[in-house]
């Protein structure tokens, strides 16, 4: 169910420090925005000076994939597709929430 797993991502997503997400119309990703984060440097010693740096150190440190939004003209943002199963996409949300938990 798209919509559940749309909920649940949103809702996980605007739960992590210094992102917003809003929530997509019939789409199967999300853009939230990272604004928060830019300026930030992770427990890795990276300074978050856009979303492709964001997107870099999240893959590096944590293991989740996203893609930076200033690909797609959206910037400071990222993409996340919903379109997996629940388990995956908790896990990728917890481990953006402790990524974004630890930054400095």
């Amino acid at each position: 169910n798209f919509v559940r797993r749309r909920n649940m991502v949103v809702e996980m997503l605007n739960a992590a420090e210094g992102i917003v997400c809003p929530t997509p119309e019939g789409a199967f990703y999300v853009y939230p925005s990272i604004a928060g984060c830019i300026g930030k440097t992770t427990p890795a010693g990276t300074k978050i000076e856009n979303d492709e740096i964001f997107a870099t150190a999240l893959l590096e440190e944590t293991g989740v994939a996203v893609v930076f939004g200033a690909a797609f003209g959206l910037s400071p943002n990222f993409r996340v597709s919903y379109a997996t199963s629940d388990e995956a996409l908790k896990i990728a949300c917890g481990r953006i929430q402790e990524f974004c938990a630890a930054l400095r």
